[in-house]
């Protein structure tokens, strides 16, 4: 993975150049919810498809 500065850097230089500070932060979001997610399943800590299935069906 790129460091974070590279791939934030990334995502900003990728955004037209008028691009509003509210379409920006929800890139950064994005990339952020992808990060972490990302770790999640090197960490193998993510739900399987039948877990998830019980887990909506207690609600």
């Amino acid at each position: 993975m790129l460091a974070i500065k590279q791939e934030v850097l990334r995502t900003i230089n990728a955004l037209p150049d008028d691009a509003g500070i509210g379409e920006i932060m929800y890139q950064l979001y994005i990339l952020d919810k992808i990060r972490k997610d990302q770790q999640a399943i090197e960490q193998k800590q993510v739900l399987t498809a039948d877990k998830l299935k019980r887990e909506i069906e207690a609600w």
